[in-house]
This record gives C-alpha cells, structure tokens and sequence, in this order.
C-alpha cells in the first residue's frame, strides 16, 4: 500500500474507532505525508512489503478530515481500528500512535492535538481511585459565605497549598518546620518539589516521619485537616516500596514526577491500589507541549493521567509564570473533569509563578474543584513563611465573602503587606 492509501475522507468513523488529531507541516506532499503518519502508526511502512495479507486491511488507519492551514501544513484526523491496541497498555498504545510518526523526514511539524478514546479502551485502565469527589470526602470543608450564583455550591472553595522552597537543600528539620508554618499559616497541602527525593541532607524516611509529625501537630493546633504530599519518584520498584512505607506510616497522599517516570511506571503505581491519593507532577511536560507545531499537546497528557488513574494534576494557571493561555488550561482542566464514560474527575492543580493576589482571577478560571498551589508567593512573603501563608489564606477569604483584596488588606495585616509586596 502507498501512503496515499491511507487517506478516505469519505470515511465516517466508528464508536469504536481511536481518532487522534494532528497538526501536520511538512516540507513534501502533504496529502501523501498525511497517508504516512496513518501508514507508519498503523499496518504500513515507507515501502510496499511482499508480507501484507488481504486480511490485514482493515486494520489500517484512515485520514478522514485533512483541513489546510497553510500550502504546506494541515489538521488531519486519523482513525484506528480498535483492533489494533491492546486493552490497559498505554505504552503500547502511545508507541504506535505517538512514536516513530514524530521523526519521518519529511515532517518538518507534528503535533498530537488530541486523543479520542472508544469506551472499552478508556475503561480498561483503572482511572482514579479518589478523584475529586473523594478529596472534598477527605477534607470535608465547610464555609459559609454567600452564593455568587446558583451553580455555585455554599460548603465548597478551593484548597490552599504550597511547595516547600527552596525547592532543594534543605535538612530534615527545616524541610518539616517550613511545612508547620505553612499548615498553621492556613495552607491545607504542603508538597515536596520534583527534584526532592532521597538525597543526603534530606532523606526519605526521615523526612517522612518528621514532616508527619509537624502535619499532626498543626492538625492538633488548626482543627483542620492537613495533607502532605511527599515525593516518591524513583525506580519502579524503589518507588512502590517508598509508597507503601508513606502509607504504613499513616500518611494519605503521595506525589509523582509522571513525565520522567512514564506511563508503565504509573500503571503499575496506580495498580498496586495503595489507600494514598496519587497528585501528578508534571515536570518535563514543556519538552513535549510547548512548542504547538510539534510534540504532544498538554490536554492530551491530561486525559492519559485521568485514563490511568491519578487523582490530581498540575494543568498550569494562564497568569503565573508558566506559559499556557486562558484557553489551553481551561482545555486542560475539561480533560480532567467532563464526562468521560462516568470516569472519576481528576482535581486540577494551579501552579507555577502565584501570589495572593493572583486568586480573584485564579477563582474566575478554576471555580471552587482546584488546588491554588503557592511556592514564592508564599515563602517569598517580606514576613515569612506563616505570614505568607496567612495572606494566601486572607486573600481567599476575601474572594469567598466577595471583597476586594485591597479593602480586605485594610484589616489583615498579612495581607496588606502581600498586597503592597507583590502588586
């Protein structure tokens, strides 16, 4: 068959179809580039073969919608048979329709806008085992506060949390009491950064027990529910045994790097079905989205995070420092959270470059199902750690009641001097 083989755009797609959607720029033929990218991701090579059978045609994927962008580039939609995937292999999956396809010579521009999943391939994967609903069960917060809007529920807002910062160096000791003044400050969640694992001056266990412990304290002192997120990221095996030691210990949370440990790996986290609510990382993602003529679109590692079961994830913030738009995080953020096949929501997570005066616009983007997730917006307060936290913490409040911050700042001191720090 000829890569133009593979194009039919009379052909109307099934249920039961795969359909990914592609940017294509090439520096060939376009139609015939289209044909290769279904060709070389499904049953075909560069070359006619003496080895294809008659019965194999009809697991050939088809271009189906080929929109011109330029004289040389193009949006085209290919389908797959369902047949040719394996059910609960997602590297398997990701190596035909997002491996060899993105290095063809004649590709000058390949980008994975977007999967489309038949049911039975979606829910062969686990999916979340908490998701949103049984992270609101876990800290099962109550405020009152006067409803903006009927869609908008009284006993709900967003949680607070931050990363510990420096994000890397620092002892045992002082990791945990940045973590307490974070938590009595008012923040619900305190979260290792990536790139803390089991070095020398901070070592797993040891950092394990000492944070839990200042989490109980705070607990004790707050009357709130605290949560924190320690890192696990290793070597698979390195990395189960470091989950099963959080959850021995007590703790209800583990985070992921999900990028750099690979979807094998997360499968085989999530199958284990330990009782800990699993938050994705999503450091290394900007190798694969950020340039929008090549790679793989954020939306879609959304969904891939969702399929397998991770229960949180970071999807950016459109007003920190990251570089998503308005429009790609609210993409990102329905990946985690429309229908799905009735699969478990995914709880997104802001963060990446926020302050306490970032939340009026943050709560317009996210509504009241998200993590406002603060690093030097809150350990960079002028006071510290507690104040800064307290501020991020006054700055909600303000949105709940419907203030403003600078009249709220009037009577919270914390977060006037936030106010007048960060503007």
């Amino acid at each position: 068959m000829k890569y133009t083989d593979y194009i039919d755009l009379s052909y109307k797609p099934s249920k039961k179809d795969l359909i990914c959607e592609f940017y294509l720029e090439t520096k060939g033929n376009l139609k015939k580039i289209a044909g290769g990218v279904a060709s070389e991701s499904s049953i075909g090579t560069w070359t006619t073969t003496m080895t294809m059978k008659p019965y194999m045609l009809k697991l050939a994927a088809k271009v189906f919608s080929l929109e011109m962008k330029g004289r040389k580039s193009a949006n085209i939609k290919i389908a797959y048979p369902n047949e040719l995937f394996e059910l609960e292999n997602l590297p398997g999956i990701m190596s035909s329709i997002a491996g060899n396809v993105f290095g063809m010579k004649d590709v000058i521009g390949l980008r994975l806008n977007n999967i489309i999943f038949p049911e039975n391939i979606a829910k062969s994967f686990k999916g979340p085992k908490y998701g949103i609903k049984g992270i609101r069960k876990i800290f099962n917060i109550k405020t009152k506060r006067p409803l903006i809007s009927t869609s908008i529920k009284p006993d709900k807002r967003p949680l607070l949390g931050t990363i510990v910062k420096p994000k890397i160096g620092l002892t045992t000791k002082d990791h945990a009491r940045v973590a307490y003044n974070s938590w009595i400050g008012g923040c619900d969640i305190v979260k290792d950064d990536e790139n803390l694992s089991s070095q020398s001056f901070n070592r797993f266990e040891a950092r394990l027990k000492e944070t839990f412990k200042m989490k109980q304290k705070a607990e004790k002192e707050t009357g709130e529910k605290k949560i924190y997120m320690i890192n696990v990221t290793a070597e698979t095996k390195e990395m189960l045994r470091r989950a099963k030691l959080t959850q021995d210990y007590g703790n209800k949370y583990i985070m992921v790097d999900i990028i750099t440990c690979g979807w094998s790996a997360l499968q085989t986290l999530r199958n284990e079905n330990f009782n800990l609510v699993l938050h994705a990382h999503r450091a290394g993602h900007a190798a694969f989205d950020k340039n929008t003529k090549h790679g793989i679109n954020m939306k879609v590692i959304a969904r891939l995070t969702r399929m397998i079961g991770l229960d949180q994830l970071h999807i950016g913030t459109a007003v920190g420092k990251m570089f998503e738009t308005h429009e790609e995080v609210v993409d990102n953020k329905n990946a985690l959270t429309d229908g799905f096949y009735g699969i478990k929501k995914v709880m997104p997570v802001s963060s990446g470059g926020l302050h306490p005066l970032m939340i009026p616009e943050l709560y317009k983007i996210f509504g009241d199902d998200v993590i406002l997730q603060f690093g030097g917006g809150i350990h960079g307060h002028p006071l510290g750690t507690l104040a800064g936290a307290r501020a991020a913490r006054q700055a909600l409040e303000a949105v709940m009641k419907g203030e403003k911050l600078k009249d709220y700042a009037k009577t919270h001191m914390e977060l006037k001097k936030a106010v007048e720090f960060f503007k």
